[in-house]
């Protein structure tokens, strides 16, 4: 407590003078060029803040101003009508809403409890296959992204995958071809609208899912991916449908388990915790979705 301040001067400062607000907007196609000196005269006379300026003059909108300033921060967020997710993206399209709040509450968690040492992965699962584990896992991966961890999400569900449909994949190649070792890591794909984020979607429907994922090039895959991604966050078949998510689990170590309001039985949640205490899995915390 008794160390001194360093100079400001010596602190490290990166201005990017090219992520103007100003450039930025006309980079988007928001303003013109000449838009954007009218609003540089009235910010001047005015003393006002460029968004401000150009907002009083009718040229952009609040939502602009607010998908700047998220861009010149890091924060990734999408418009509504862009990128073609579904709605139910809530970390991508409602990045201040009371449900994306949750999330935050439920990452910062994680970071605290889980994520604090060596651990960067975790099993996220639920118990039936509508408790919408799969979306939360979406979710929660953009989540971390926004905090510029290099996240990916791997779908691990090679019964009923849901992530390439959820982030609009079109590759073919994914989980099953690595583990059949019919393809490599360029199975994974990185996003288009979220810096930091990278899915592996589960690939062809194999069938046989357990057996794949017992098999030893798993531990390997996963061993190799915790040198590259700083959070990986693994999508599972329902607890109730297959052993499938106790096989990914035992060798993690954590779950998180998703369960949906008026929908999951106390027996069947139950069931799962001795399960998972049988296999010497944790439960690492649990969230109810409406």
């Amino acid at each position: 407590m008794n160390q001194p301040v360093p100079p400001i001067a010596t602190l490290p400062v990166s201005v990017n003078h090219e992520m103007t607000m100003g450039r930025m907007l006309v980079d988007r196609g928001k303003i013109t060029p000449t838009d954007a000196e009218r609003v540089l005269r009235l910010q001047r006379e005015q003393g006002m803040r460029f968004g401000e300026a150009a907002r009083s003059l009718g040229l952009i909108t609040e939502a602009d101003i607010q998908q700047v300033l998220a861009n010149q921060f890091g924060f990734s967020y999408l418009q509504p009508g862009q990128g073609d997710f579904p709605k139910e993206l809530v970390a991508a399209y409602e990045p201040h809403g009371e449900a994306t709040e949750i999330l935050r509450m439920v990452r910062s968690q994680l970071l605290q409890r889980w994520f604090a040492g060596t651990r960067n992965e975790l099993v996220v699962a639920s118990i039936g296959a509508e408790d919408g584990a799969s979306m939360f896992v979406a979710n929660l991966g953009i989540m971390f992204a926004q905090l510029g961890q290099p996240t990916l999400i791997i779908d691990a569900n090679m019964r009923q995958p849901r992530q390439q449909d959820i982030f609009g994949i079109k590759s073919r190649m994914g989980l099953s071809e690595i583990l059949a070792g019919r393809c490599g890591l360029q199975a994974i794909c990185r996003s288009d609208y979220f810096e930091n984020l990278s899915v592996l979607p589960s690939g062809t429907i194999p069938p046989n899912p357990q057996e794949l994922l017992y098999r030893p090039i798993f531990q390997v895959l996963r061993e190799h991916l915790c040198r590259h991604f700083s959070i990986i966050l693994i999508d599972v078949p329902p607890l109730s449908g297959s052993g499938d998510a106790l096989a990914v689990a035992s060798g993690i170590g954590g779950v998180m388990l998703v369960a949906r309001q008026d929908a999951t039985y106390l027996s069947d949640l139950k069931t799962v915790q001795d399960k998972m205490k049988r296999c010497g899995v944790e439960l690492v915390g649990s969230v109810m979705i409406k």
